[in-house]
């Protein structure tokens, strides 16, 4: 399998690139500068130089051509203003998307977050409830898409412990933490198991191991 992972100098994607990589798979990471690749490279995906803030439709899809999925884990990372959640975390999201059906390939996983779906509290971080309205809208516009077979993906507070490969996922999982490592399994087989398209699934640890909470979010 062909997948091609945006964002792919993530903490998230650097794990799940490993992942797919050390199972024979072939694993394009698209990254936005170029003095990232080598830990891109590390990981056994190849880097593939791609600005998603200023590439058009046509020359994403053209990197996406021949996979067989693709994986939007791309982020405007902390620190960064409003501005930049509406420019990577909604817009880029849905480029990515349409140059995933452009490019003909119809598997398409995106890592969101908790509480995107309702209107930030007033009090909040103004840039924290721009990211989540950006992630919000970005998983709208994708979700409305009948020329993808999509899933999003909602972690819990990511954290950096040792994967557990015990969670909890679902519609509905109650705001806990999530190990990155975790994440990054469940994506694998979330891409592993074709009838977990057209789903938004929250994740955190928990007691299932992994198998078993795919198979009882698509039960």
């Amino acid at each position: 399998m062909r997948t091609v992972i945006a964002g792919g100098n993530g903490k998230i994607a650097l794990r799940l690139e490993r992942l797919l990589a050390g199972r024979g798979d072939e694993v394009t990471g698209l990254i936005r500068r170029p003095e990232k690749a080598a830990e891109v490279r590390a990981t056994g995906a190849e880097p593939v130089v791609c600005d998603l803030e200023s590439a058009s439709v046509e020359e994403v899809a053209e990197r996406l051509t021949g996979a067989d999925a693709t994986v939007f884990a791309a982020g405007a990372g902390p620190g960064s203003g409003a501005a930049r959640k509406d420019t990577v975390d909604r817009a880029a999201a849905e480029l990515f998307a349409e140059a995933t059906a452009r490019a003909g390939v119809r598997r398409l996983i995106v890592v969101s977050a908790m509480r995107v779906d309702d209107e930030p509290p007033t009090d909040m971080d103004a840039v924290f409830a721009a990211y989540l309205r950006a992630k919000g809208a970005a998983d709208a516009a994708i979700r409305a898409r009948t020329d993808l077979d999509w899933t999003i993906l909602r972690p819990g507070r990511l954290t950096d412990s040792p994967g557990t490969g015990r969670v909890r996922l679902g519609e509905s999982t109650g705001h806990h933490e999530v190990t990155r490592d975790d994440v990054a399994a469940v994506l694998v087989a979330l891409l592993d198991e074709p009838r977990t398209a057209d789903r938004t699934l929250e994740l955190v640890n928990g007691d299932d191991p992994i198998p078993a909470a795919v198979a009882s979010a698509i039960g």
